[in-house]
């Protein structure tokens, strides 16, 4: 589910961009691990934001992250500065050893949303609508993605679900079960 939000302040409009993957149904555990996955992913990259942290680090981790649960990171998107441009520097790759440029300083505004596929394969494809990415193999994926700002003192997570924190992302499988 993928959510975009245009809100006008003082006379600009801003963007905010989220989503999430939902269980629908009975899902088998493998398909709650990848969603998991996708989640700590998302939540390991939140972790390392404040001031002086280097972009190109967050892809390192996310890769981790998605390794040791037998998964990859697919290259084909990223993440991206937000605010009255849409998509707009930085770009966030969530792969490792990608070439990212820039270091987060308050008030820097972006967003984190990696897709993780089963296996390891990182491959993609769009179908004709040219929106809708599946992978190669046509093995399942899931992605999280938030809209994040940097504070004097790390992170404040824009995108968060009323009532929950927007400092931290905490695990809630019944939060995104239908």
């Amino acid at each position: 589910l993928d959510v975009t939000v245009y809100v006008e302040h003082k006379g600009k409009f801003y963007h905010g961009d989220l989503n999430e993957t939902l269980l629908v149904g009975n899902c088998d555990e493998e398909s709650v691990k990848l969603v998991k996955c996708a989640y700590d992913c998302l939540k390991a990259a939140c972790e390392m934001i404040k001031p002086g942290t280097m972009y190109r680090d967050l892809g390192a981790t996310i890769s981790h992250v998605a390794a040791a649960n037998n998964c990859s990171v697919v290259k084909g998107y990223c993440g991206h500065g937000i605010g009255t441009l849409f998509h707009t520097t930085p770009n966030v790759p969530h792969y490792k050893k990608n070439k990212a440029v820039g270091i987060m300083r308050p008030g820097h505004t972006f967003t984190i949303e990696p897709m993780i596929n089963l296996g390891g394969s990182w491959q993609d494809t769009s179908w004709p609508d040219n929106w809708t990415a599946v992978t190669r193999d046509g093995k399942r994926s899931a992605q999280f993605e938030h809209t994040f700002l940097v504070t004097e003192t790390g992170v404040e997570i824009l995108t968060a679900r009323q009532g929950r924190s927007r400092t931290d992302m905490v695990w809630d499988l019944d939060a995104v079960t239908r």
